[in-house]
């Protein structure tokens, strides 16, 4: 009998594409949130508090594969460290982890937070996968909605962003839990590169609003960063085919 799968934040919005794709390779799958959702469509749900680091263990146990999907605003590094001492005491033999593009390159606190997630993860001694991608188009959205909203949207110079459908991450995320522990895999990105005033005006577009824009520039540390392009993957990066304008066809009326 083939071992379950834990998927943390299986509930989210990576989780729900990842878990049904896991279920038509017909492996057994559970999920970890901090919520608790019980039973009724073929998975077990646990749940558990990964800051803390409390109720991981019952979800681990008899586990083999582990994908951590499960993030937030802050604390992931913690989360994850919790999560590592428990599988590593369950047995575990695969961990795949979801990582962000410029993990390694950013010197922004939300990054850092994140490359030290990583860390945890390959310093477990657990034979791991891991998949940095660009953001989702589901978060870009959620952005653009609020600067939508503003009667005057501030645009900041050099903001780029490579955004990729969520489903198209979650695809590779199977296929990379149902395959061997291959280290660092290449890059996810989107097609397309597009400026933050072309994301916005396509969001308006869409919506049939018009706002005026006013040009800013970021600045420090971070606005340099962006500037260079360092939360991009311009070379070497697998490309996802779905488009900006694609997925606001879809989801904005």
């Amino acid at each position: 009998m083939t071992a379950p799968i834990l998927v943390t934040g299986g509930t989210g919005t990576l989780g729900g594409h990842v878990v049904p794709l896991l279920r038509e390779a017909g492996r057994e799958v559970r999920t970890l949130s901090r919520r608790d959702h019980g039973p009724g469509d073929g998975v077990e749900h646990f749940s558990a508090d990964l800051l803390k680091g409390e109720g991981i263990e019952p979800a681990v146990k008899g586990v083999e594969t582990v994908l951590h999907l499960a993030g937030g605003s802050k604390g992931d590094d913690k989360a994850t460290w919790n999560l590592v001492g428990a599988v590593s005491k369950a047995g575990v033999r695969h961990i795949v982890y979801i990582s962000v593009i410029g993990a390694n390159t950013m010197p922004l606190s939300w990054f850092k937070t994140q490359l030290e997630a990583e860390r945890a993860v390959t310093d477990s001694g657990i034979p791991w996968t891991m998949l940095r991608a660009a953001q989702f188009h589901d978060l870009v959205l959620k952005i653009v909605e609020k600067m939508g909203r503003m009667p005057v949207v501030p645009v900041p110079g050099g903001l780029r962003f490579q955004p990729v459908d969520s489903r198209e991450v979650a695809a590779r995320l199977v296929q990379l839990t149902l395959g061997r522990p291959a280290g660092l895999v290449p890059d996810l990105a989107g097609p397309t590169v597009y400026g933050m005033g072309e994301l916005v005006g396509g969001y308006l577009r869409a919506r049939g609003k018009r706002r005026m824009m006013m040009p800013v520039r970021m600045p420090g540390k971070a606005g340099k960063a962006y500037r260079a392009g360092e939360n991009l993957s311009l070379d070497g990066a697998d490309v996802g085919r779905r488009t900006w304008e694609e997925f606001l066809a879809e989801r904005v009326r």
